[in-house]
C-alpha cells in the first residue's frame, strides 16, 4: 500500500503548505503534504517554445509572503506581458489570476496552461458537466475550476510530454484530449481569456471539495508592512523552498542557483544563518527549520561545515562564526529559549574547535585554514583556507601562504579573532540562559582574553587602523570593513574608535555615496570590481552597523544605514533585484557576471532601515527609537507576539492587532524591557 503523500511531511504546518516550493518554477504552486502540483505553462506560437517561467526567464519578482499567502510576479514570453497572482483564501484554499498586459502576437496563439500533477501519479480527473478538475490523495480531494472555462483539456504522461507536444505539434493538436490522466492539462488562450481567476478547494470528500469552489472567500487584499519589511518578506519568500533530498523546507540563498550542481541541495552555512535572522522578523518556525538543518550537519571533531550539499561537504573548513549572534537575537526577539536549547551545545563545540584547529603558531591568535578530514574541492589549498572567510578572493588574503604543518595560512586574520571572540561572549549569554554558570564564566574569560589580544596586536599605530598580521611580524597591505569588527566585540579603545570612525566616513577610504566597499577605496584590488575585491556586500554593512551601534557611534550608524538604503532602493524599487553584491562607485548590482540578481542576504539592508524603528541587540537590548516623520511598520514579531509600530504626531504606539500594547512621547531611543500597558 503506498503511503498518502501528506503523512510524509509532518512538519509542514497546514498554514504554509501551498507555496511556491520548486526552486526552478517560480510560479508553480504545490501543496506538500498531498504533493499536488498546479504548474503554469506558457506557449507563445511566434517562438514555438514553451516556458515553466523559471530562473533565467524575463520575469520581474514582485510581492511573496514567507508563508506563500500573497505571490505576484510579472513576466514575458515571446514578447507576451503577463501579470500573474496567487492568493491564499483559507489554510487550504487558493485563488490564482493571470491578466494580459500587453500583446506580443494575436492572442489565439498564445496559450496559458494550468499543468496538474502528483508526485507519486494519482490521476487527475476533468468533469464536464462542472467543468471541474479534481484528483484524490487519502481521504482528501482537490478541485480547481476557472470562471473563464478551458478551451481544451489534454491528458499527458509527463509534464515535459505536453511540453513536447506544443513545441512539434502547436497548439492546433487534438489527438491528446482526455478527461483522465497523470498530467492534466487545462488550456486557455489569450483570445477568449485575456484575464482569468480560478480557485482551488481541498475537502475530505469530492462532492464537497467540489462545492466549497462556488462558495469560496474572496482573497484578502495585500497589505504592506512598509517598504523595508515587505522587501524583506519578499527575499525571504521567493528563496524559500523544498530540499527533496532531505524532505526539508529550507531558505536559500538564491533559488536562481542551479541546484542539480550541488545534487539537490546546497546551503552555505552563514548564508543560511542570516535567512534564519531575517525571516525570524516574520515567523520564528522558518527560523528555527532553517538552524536545525546547519545544526544537523555538525561533524564529530566538532565543526560546523562550511558548505554542505548533495555531491559535496566541505567538513574539512567551517566559516566565521556568527551563528551564536544570529541565535542569541532571535532569542530576544522571540523570548523563546527554544533557540538557545537547540544551538547551545553544537555552538560550543563548534567554538572549542575553532579555537584549537585554527591556531597554527599557538599563540592564542587565530587563522583561516583547512583540516585533514573529508574529501572536499579544494581541501589542503589556500583556496579552502579563504572559504572559511567567506570573503574567498579578498585581497586581504593576497600575502598570505598555505603552510601544510599547521594546515593554516601564515596570516592572522582580525575579522577571524574578532567574530570568534564575539561567539564566545555570545555563548556566555547562552549558557547564563539555561543556567550553566560554569561555563558562561570560561566563555566570558575566552571572550577577555582574546579581546585584549585584538586590542593591541592588530592595531597598526603607522595607519591607524587595525589590519591582519603576517606570521613574520608586519602587516597585511589591504584592509576590508573586517578591520572595523574590533568594535563588534568590545576591542577598540575609545581612541581607536575615533580613528576607525574617520576611515569609515573618508571618501577616500571607505566612505562615499553607497558606503562601505569590501576593500579600502585607496586600494588597487578595489579597480578589479570582482566579488570581494572592492564589490560591496550587504553582510559587512550589517556587521559594521552593529559594532557601531555597540560602541555609541549612533550618527555614524545612521549614516550607514542611510548609504546601505539607497544602495538597496536603486536596484529594487523599479527593478526588484536583490543582487548579491554591488558596483562600490555606482551601486549598480548588475555590471558583471559574478552576482546573483536576487540573493537572499542583501535583505539585509531593508533590515537595517527597519531597524531605525525597532531593533533587538546583546547590548542596547529591545529598542524602539521614536523619532523623524510619522510612519506605521508590521505586523514584526516581538516578545509580545506579532506587532505594529506606529509614530503620529510625535507619540509612538506599539499595538498588537487592534489592542495598544505600549504608548510614549518619550523623543529618540527608547531601550531595555518593553512591558504592556
Amino acid at each position: 500500500m503506498t503511503v498518502p503523500n501528506y503523512l510524509r511531511t509532518p512538519n509542514i504546518p497546514a498554514s504554509r503548505a501551498w507555496n511556491s516550493w520548486a526552486a526552478d518554477r517560480y510560479l508553480e504552486m504545490s501543496h506538500l503534504p498531498l504533493g499536488v502540483k498546479v504548474t503554469p505553462v506558457f506557449y507563445a506560437a511566434s517562438t514555438g517554445k514553451t516556458t515553466l517561467m523559471g530562473p533565467g526567464s524575463d520575469i520581474r519578482l514582485g510581492r511573496h509572503e514567507p508563508d506563500g499567502s500573497l505571490i505576484e510576479a510579472n513576466f514575458s514570453h515571446g514578447g507576451t506581458h503577463l501579470d500573474w497572482t496567487w492568493r491564499k483564501t483559507s489554510t487550504f484554499g487558493v485563488a490564482g489570476s493571470w491578466k494580459a498586459a500587453r500583446f506580443g502576437e494575436w492572442g489565439l496563439r498564445f496559450w496559458v496552461v494550468l499543468a496538474l500533477s502528483q508526485n507519486d501519479g494519482a490521476l487527475w480527473h476533468y468533469d464536464e458537466e462542472s467543468r471541474t478538475a479534481f484528483c484524490t490523495v487519502g481521504p482528501r480531494t482537490v478541485a480547481i475550476r476557472a470562471k473563464h472555462d478551458p478551451l481544451l483539456v489534454t491528458g499527458h504522461e509527463t509534464l515535459d510530454a505536453l511540453r513536447s507536444e506544443y513545441e512539434t505539434n502547436g497548439y492546433w493538436y487534438l489527438a491528446s484530449r482526455s478527461s483522465a490522466a497523470k498530467v492534466l492539462a487545462l488550456r486557455f488562450n489569450l483570445e477568449e481569456a485575456p484575464e482569468n481567476d480560478f480557485a482551488i478547494s481541498i475537502a475530505d470528500r469530492k462532492d464537497q471539495a467540489l462545492a466549497q469552489l462556488a462558495r469560496l472567500p474572496s482573497p484578502a487584499k495585500a497589505t504592506s508592512r512598509g517598504a523595508a519589511l515587505d522587501a524583506m518578506a519578499d527575499i525571504m519568500g521567493w528563496n524559500t523552498i523544498w530540499d527533496s533530498v532531505n524532505h526539508r523546507p529550507y531558505i536559500t540563498c538564491s533559488r536562481n542557483w542551479d541546484l542539480k550542481k550541488f545534487g539537490g541541495f546546497g546551503f552555505w552555512l552563514n548564508d543560511t544563518a542570516i535567512n534564519a535572522f531575517l525571516v525570524a522578523q516574520f515567523d520564528p518556525d522558518q527560523a528555527r527549520e532553517n538552524l536545525a538543518m546547519l545544526l544537523s550537519a555538525a561533524t564529530p571533531q566538532g565543526n560546523l561545515p562550511c558548505i554542505m550539499t548533495g555531491n559535496d561537504a566541505w567538513v574539512d573548513r567551517t566559516q566565521t562564526p556568527v551563528i551564536s549572534f544570529i541565535v542569541w537575537q532571535i532569542y530576544l526577539r522571540t523570548g523563546s529559549r527554544l533557540f538557545i536549547d537547540m544551538a547551545y551545545e553544537i555552538l560550543a563545540r563548534n567554538n572549542e574547535w575553532i579555537r584549537s584547529a585554527r591556531d597554527g603558531n599557538g599563540n592564542g591568535i587565530l587563522e583561516f585554514g583547512s583540516s585533514d578530514v573529508g574529501q572536499g574541492l579544494y581541501k589542503g589549498t589556500k583556496l579552502a583556507a579563504k572559504d572559511e572567510s567567506f570573503m574567498d578572493n579578498s585581497p586581504i588574503h593576497d600575502e598570505a601562504r598555505w603552510n601544510e604543518k599547521s594546515r593554516t595560512l601564515d596570516v592572522e586574520d582580525v575579522g577571524l579573532n574578532c567574530l570568534v571572540c564575539l561567539d564566545c561572549e555570545m555563548l556566555a549569554h547562552m549558557a547564563r540562559a539555561l543556567g550553566r554558570v560554569a561555563e558562561a564564566k570560561k566563555h566570558d574569560a575566552n571572550a577577555a582574553s582574546l579581546r585584549k589580544k585584538i586590542g593591541t596586536h592588530f592595531w597598526d599605530e603607522k595607519r591607524n587602523i587595525f589590519a591582519n598580521r603576517l606570521w613574520s611580524g608586519g602587516f597585511a597591505k589591504s584592509v576590508a570593513p573586517t578591520s572595523f569588527y574590533p568594535l563588534l566585540c568590545g576591542a577598540a579603545s575609545k581612541q581607536q574608535q575615533k580613528h576607525l570612525v574617520k576611515h569609515l566616513e573618508d571618501p577616500a577610504k571607505f566612505g562615499g555615496e553607497f558606503g562601505l566597499p569590501s576593500v579600502s577605496r585607496d586600494d588597487p584590488a578595489l579597480a578589479d570590481n570582482v566579488y570581494w575585491r572592492g564589490r560591496i556586500w550587504p553582510i559587512l554593512n550589517w556587521l559594521v552597523w552593529n559594532g557601531l551601534e555597540r560602541a555609541g557611534e549612533y550618527e555614524a550608524a545612521d549614516r550607514l544605514i542611510d548609504r546601505s538604503w539607497h544602495l538597496f532602493t536603486k536596484s529594487w524599487n523599479e527593478r526588484r533585484l536583490s543582487p548579491e553584491n554591488y558596483h562600490p562607485g555606482t551601486g549598480e548590482g548588475l555590471d558583471q557576471p559574478d552576482t546573483d540578481p536576487f540573493y537572499s542576504w542583501s535583505a539585509l539592508l531593508p533590515f537595517l532601515q527597519q531597524a531605525r524603528v525597532m531593533s533587538f541587540s546583546p547590548w542596547q537590548g529591545w529598542q524602539l527609537r521614536n523619532e523623524g516623520k510619522d510612519f506605521t511598520v508590521g505586523p514584526v514579531e516581538t516578545p509580545l507576539g506579532a506587532v505594529t509600530i506606529a509614530r503620529k504626531k510625535g507619540t509612538l504606539t506599539l499595538a498588537r492587532g487592534e489592542e495598544a500594547l505600549f504608548t510614549t512621547d518619550k523623543q529618540g531611543r527608547i531601550s531595555g524591557p518593553i512591558t504592556p500597558a
